[in-house]
């Protein structure tokens, strides 16, 4: 009896006996155990005696480990002694008895995913860093406005750009203000700034026929919309953030992607009912339409005006503009609703040079920018003969003589400015107040430099005309002058807002030069030149755009219809439709439909360009016409 286990071992699901159910109801007898014949781990046992805690009399008669209520004909000792309960005893009879398994019976644990493994070991990337918000799930608005900007982009954009560029950039922003909006982001001034600006650089193409400064006018709005979207203010953020819309391209897409697939199945019946009221839709304004269309001749020329011409043979490039659209305008919101924070990129300032090593060099550098001054103010001033008398050279050898040198050597100064503020003394007041003096004479310097660059390209234009890359390099150097002009403000006011501020004149140029019409410009300049009994370049006049054709028109015959004949004949071969035409070509096509150029032939390379300079390079001896 003593080799039995005891009752409290051999039922572990039942709760040891309180003082009161000890004395009332009696104790269990060590024979009811050996009834029960259940068989119990050694584990359990030595657990459940653990457990039991003042319970277990070691020294009872009975055995080693039998309780003081277990043994035979004490049952009264049991209910008078007192007998201390565990604390807490978590119930035990909730569940049947599960029996534990042995070690050898257990199943072997999976082995390790080493992907997985490798995917928690690896770092996360530094743009997942620079974007630590999580996008709110897309909106349906937004979807619908990130699908508008895909269809017009197929449909409008394949013909040439021109309005089309703002009607397919409206449903790109509202898609952006939507994702906005749903992430809780708030309308800032600086937000509002560049988003305007980029909307007005989009008006160029819808203005001036002219490539290159659409060209640059589209740049100039995609990374100013960029900039809206991510709201950057230092030097790394600005330049960074201008182009950061490319990175969001990939996580947009799976960004649309997860709305349409969440909406997909939660939605049920509604796509479907979407789907056939669109197709509906499309069936009847195809058969009406057609129907109206041929009662009236009127009504088919309007609605073939504004119906994009699309035809099997571009449906690729269609298929490209979708995806390039629908890529673009996802880009557009994902940025918007968790925008990579480029300003948290640093960049430290270099070790601070004590102030003779930092001021010597640069003070050096002053003087010898003084000297060249001192010895270019006669001549700015002086005019063409005084370039003759100090120089021996023509005006126009002299201007292409030094102007790109003077280009180069503006540029060259603010990197110099850029590399002394990194190195720069900053131990108090007085290193603040010498660097501040030190490169202010340098920028008035360069200033000066800048207006003797701009002094030799008026030289120069006046001796040949003006060309594109002549009223192109001119204008670069005018707005490094501007730049030079907010430098010396941000060292009087603060350069807290340098950054953003030449963002903006940059923007602001690109705009300018864009709205007066560079070809419109060289036109109206070679006209006045030869009213004035100058020569005149028929044979690079014909190669402008329509932009140059009311200047153009002004001219006499021959001259008039040699110059216009290419523009004339472009005109007349293009089939753009309205949304890819500039209001430059609608002029131009009014302009030669009242008064066509006539056809010269080989008269027309008779006329001018003997004697002229294009592009920088003098043809002396014989004509070269490229």
């Amino acid at each position: 009896m003593s080799d039995q286990p005891s009752g409290a071992n051999s039922r572990p699901e039942t709760p040891p006996p309180s003082e009161d159910a000890a004395g009332s109801d009696g104790a269990l007898k060590a024979g009811d155990a050996g009834k029960s014949g259940a068989a119990v781990p050694p584990e359990d046992a030595v657990r459940s005696a653990s457990g039991a805690g003042h319970d277990t009399a070691s020294d009872a008669p009975g055995g080693e480990g039998t309780t003081a209520a277990q043994v035979p004909g004490q049952e009264g000792t049991a209910a008078q002694e007192p007998v201390r309960a565990p604390a807490a005893v978590p119930p035990q009879n909730t569940g049947p008895y599960v029996p534990v398994v042995p070690a050898y019976l257990q199943a072997p644990p999976p082995p390790a995913d080493p992907w997985r493994r490798r995917a928690q070991e690896q770092k996360p990337s530094a743009l997942s860093r620079l974007r630590p918000s999580v996008p709110p799930p897309i909106r349906a608005a937004t979807l619908w406005a990130v699908l508008a900007t895909a269809l017009l982009s197929a449909l409008l954009l394949g013909d040439g750009l021109g309005p089309n560029l703002l009607m397919v950039a409206a449903p790109a922003a509202l898609a952006a203000f939507f994702a906005a909006q749903a992430a809780g982001r708030r309308l800032r001034p600086w937000t509002a700034v560049w988003a305007v600006g980029g909307l007005a650089l989009l008006a160029v193409p819808a203005l001036r026929d002219a490539g290159w400064p659409t060209f640059l006018a589209v740049v100039s709005a995609l990374a100013l919309g960029s900039l809206a979207l991510h709201g950057s203010r230092t030097w790394p953020g600005v330049l960074l953030g201008s182009a950061g819309l490319f990175t969001s391209v990939a996580a947009g897409l799976r960004w649309g992607w997860r709305g349409v697939r969440d909406r997909a199945d939660d939605s049920g019946g509604r796509v479907r009912t979407a789907v056939r009221s669109t197709v509906v839709a499309l069936v009847l304004l195809v058969v009406f339409g057609a129907l109206f269309a041929s009662a009236d001749a009127a009504f088919a020329d309007l609605l073939g005006s504004l119906t994009p011409d699309v035809s099997v043979g571009d449906s690729p490039w269609r298929v490209f503009l979708f995806v390039l659209g629908l890529a673009g305008a996802l880009a557009t919101a994902y940025s918007a609703a968790a925008p990579v924070r480029w300003d948290s990129i640093t960049v430290r300032p270099g070790p601070a040079r004590s102030r003779v090593e930092w001021a010597l060099p640069l003070i050096v550098l002053n003087l010898l920018f003084a000297a060249f001054i001192t010895l270019q103010l006669a001549v700015l001033l002086g005019g063409y003969d005084k370039v003759l008398d100090e120089t021996g050279l023509t005006p126009a050898a002299y201007a292409r003589q030094g102007f790109w040198q003077l280009l180069w050597a503006t540029v060259l100064t603010l990197l110099v400015i850029a590399l002394a503020l990194r190195w720069a003394p900053r131990s108090g007041p007085r290193d603040r107040t010498l660097v501040r003096g030190v490169l202010g004479v340098l920028c008035v310097l360069t200033l000066v430099v800048v207006a003797s660059a701009l002094r030799r390209m008026d030289l120069y234009v006046d001796a040949f005309g003006l060309t594109r890359l002549r009223i192109s390099v001119a204008a670069v150097e005018l707005w490094l002058g501007v730049v030079l002009v907010l430098i010396l403000a941000a060292g009087v006011f603060g350069a807290k807002l340098l950054p953003r501020a030449v963002a903006v004149s940059a923007a602001a140029g690109v705009l300018a030069f864009g709205l007066i019409s560079p070809d419109g410009l060289i036109a109206e300049q070679s006209v006045q030149r030869y009213r004035s009994d100058k020569t005149i370049d028929v044979l690079y006049l014909r190669d402008l755009s329509a932009d140059a054709v009311p200047a153009l028109d002004t001219l006499p015959e021959p001259l008039r219809s040699c110059a216009l004949e290419r523009i004339q004949r472009d005109l007349e071969t293009s089939d753009t439709p309205w949304y890819a035409s500039s209001w430059g070509e609608a002029r131009a096509r009014d302009i030669l439909k009242d008064h066509a150029a006539e056809g010269r032939g080989s008269e027309c390379y008779e006329l001018g360009g003997h004697d002229s300079e294009r592009e920088g390079y003098e043809e002396e001896d014989s004509y070269d016409p490229y």
